[in-house]
């Protein structure tokens, strides 16, 4: 970093340095970073050394409107207030019913708090389903919360999302659920909350973003098209994008497409079965218009993929930088141990003419056993112009990786529960940095803790 903590980067210097990343093909390689981690005598986050932590929030701390902190913490984003402030909103990927990580408390007394007209689905008994979003305000300097209320409920599975340039965040339900005995309404869609609202949001889904096991979102803020990837266990997602009729209101409606190669569907970017590219190759995007996006059938991604459109494996985190994204595949790659892609949009992206300049899908990094970086998810862009990236793996401590603009992969954080006895090591996930570059927001998944993370960044050592 070019400069200490008392004159950090901004924002745009951020967007400026993650297109670094772009020069480079990720070798997975190891370097110093901030150094080896030091065991965290409280056995939560190990850290390196003069890094320190303090804890945000937890699940089941009573929040200032009188609901309860809910629990599964999984995506998040930060947005400045002002000089000393910021806004976390985040999500809570609880099913449909969920009393033990409820923000009604188990016995759902708390339900009636809730206005009906601000929950998108109601159980026959009155209770809102339990996922939704919850915005917190954060003092940088004094490192302390200030406020902390509901602002999304009576949806489910709210994994990711991602924020958009007029300081909302749009929560995504990594769910298909069908009206029945769990749920009163079809499930599975984008929502988008309000920074700036201090109580519960508008519950009316973004329909043209479609219906499916939504995962997260990046916008291009000069376009307003919303990039999303889609989370299928079985490895056959779609990978997508909105290009709205009004930039300014999604809800308005849009077209949806899904992102495929000149091949066809016979194109495999999860390199399983055969290897259809290498690290740094580059391909071509052809986009694929969808219909009955509404998706009553539940065969969305395979009518795209009947239609040409690519399989992605599990496609997670997302995040939008210097004129690109990159967006992570849980379990691409031979080994299933992940891949970070990066896409660069058409200069006529969405447009006319789009064919002659064709965006292009590159293969960024594709760990092997071993070399780190196992089952990548959420991840964000770091002022240094690294990407710092949540792993989320069944077996073994999660950890907090990065990438360097060389392409260099240091550890910079591990959950540390479990060292010292049976208990389960969750996965990370909502990971960014406030927007002045001083401290790391990361949550660990289960039991539900938010952590902000601060410390000698520039320090850094390749």
């Amino acid at each position: 970093m070019s400069v200490s903590r008392r004159r950090m980067l901004g924002l745009a210097a951020a967007t400026a340095a993650f297109g670094g990343l772009a020069r480079v093909s990720a070798q997975p390689a190891q370097v110093f970073g901030y150094g080896p981690l030091r065991p965290d005598p409280d056995s939560l986050f190990d850290l390196p050394e003069g890094f320190s932590y303090k804890i945000v929030s937890r699940a089941g701390q009573p929040m200032d409107d009188g609901f309860l902190t809910p629990g599964k913490l999984d995506g998040m984003a930060c947005f400045p207030l002002d000089a000393e402030r910021v806004i976390l909103v985040r999500n809570h990927e609880l099913r449909s019913v969920d009393a033990a990580n409820s923000p009604f408390g188990r016995d759902g007394a708390l339900a009636a708090k809730v206005p009906k007209d601000r929950a998108f689905d109601i159980l026959p008994e009155g209770r809102p389903l339990a996922g939704g979003t919850s915005t917190l305000v954060w003092n940088l300097r004094q490192q302390r919360l200030e406020t902390h209320h509901l602002s999304l409920t009576g949806t489910v599975v709210n994994c990711a999302g991602g924020r958009t340039p007029r300081r909302t965040w749009l929560s995504c339900e990594e769910s298909d659920l069908r009206p029945g005995s769990e749920a009163g309404k079809a499930h599975g869609w984008v929502f988008e909350v309000p920074a700036d609202l201090r109580g519960l949001a508008d519950p009316t889904p973004i329909t043209g973003m479609g219906r499916f096991k939504h995962e997260a979102t990046a916008t291009d803020p000069r376009t307003g098209v919303v990039y999303l990837t889609e989370d299928q266990t079985d490895g056959e997602g779609l990978f997508y994008r909105y290009l709205p009729s009004d930039p300014a209101r999604l809800h308005a409606g849009g077209r949806l497409q899904a992102l495929g190669f000149r091949e066809g569907a016979e194109a495999d970017p999860r390199n399983w079965k055969r290897r259809y590219w290498k690290v740094g190759e580059r391909r071509n995007a052809v986009w694929i218009d969808l219909d009955g996006v509404d998706n009553p059938h539940d065969d969305l991604r395979h009518r795209g993929h009947a239609a040409g459109a690519a399989w992605f494996a599990r496609g997670e985190g997302i995040v939008w930088g210097d004129g690109e994204l990159y967006f992570t595949c849980t379990s691409g790659g031979p080994d299933n141990n992940g891949q970070v892609l990066r896409y660069r949009p058409s200069p006529r992206e969405g447009q006319p003419g789009e064919k002659d300049q064709p965006g292009v899908l590159q293969l960024f990094v594709e760990p092997a056993s071993g070399e780190g970086l196992t089952m990548c998810d959420n991840l964000t862009v770091s002022p240094r112009g690294h990407l710092f990236v949540c792993e989320d793996k069944y077996m073994g401590r999660n950890r907090l990786q990065a990438i360097t603009p060389r392409g260099r992969i240091y550890d910079f954080g591990s959950n540390a529960q479990g060292r010292l006895g049976p208990a389960p090591n969750s996965e990370l996930a909502g990971v960014c940095f406030s927007p002045d570059g001083s401290t790391l927001f990361v949550n660990i998944y289960s039991p539900g803790i938010t952590l902000a993370i601060t410390g000698p960044w520039a320090a850094f050592r390749a």
